[in-house]
């Protein structure tokens, strides 16, 4: 009896934990993809070992007196990336610019399909989330 109460209350205990679904490992090597966005292109991303490479564009308007125009610069940033489980990591610029670039980028991984992951991403400790979608290229 004893033991059946104790898995009774391991299976309740098991079952009621929030579930991710699918497994998260095939994402931590290989070539990726997020989708274009607002003023972005497509970025690509290659992580091996515990670095992070990510190549995108950036629509820029550029004014003179008469003319505005948009002009797509080209971006190449290189990451640390540290795992704190399957589901969750973390991400540092190698050599940042800016006050912005040096605040951590904490992903939590929240959906996983077979050539994909939802992510939800928050910058440093501030409020600021971004929510998107990589796919597995490689």
């Amino acid at each position: 009896m004893r033991y059946l109460l104790t898995f009774l209350v391991l299976f309740l205990v098991i079952s009621c934990t929030p579930e991710k679904k699918g497994d998260s490992t095939r994402f931590v090597h290989g070539t990726f993809e997020i989708p274009a966005g607002d003023n972005y292109g497509k970025t690509t991303i290659v992580r091996k070992d515990s670095l992070q490479i990510e190549e995108y564009t950036k629509k820029v308007s550029i004014s003179t007196d008469s003319l505005v125009t948009e002009k797509e610069i080209k971006h190449i940033d290189t990451l640390y990336i540290k795992w704190k489980n399957n589901f969750a990591y973390t991400l540092r610029m190698k050599s940042p610019k800016t006050d912005l670039d040096k605040d951590p980028i904490f992903v939590q991984i929240t959906k996983v399909t077979d050539s994909s992951y939802s992510f939800t991403a928050r910058v440093g400790y501030s409020n600021f989330k971004q929510d998107g979608t990589v796919y597995k290229v490689d």
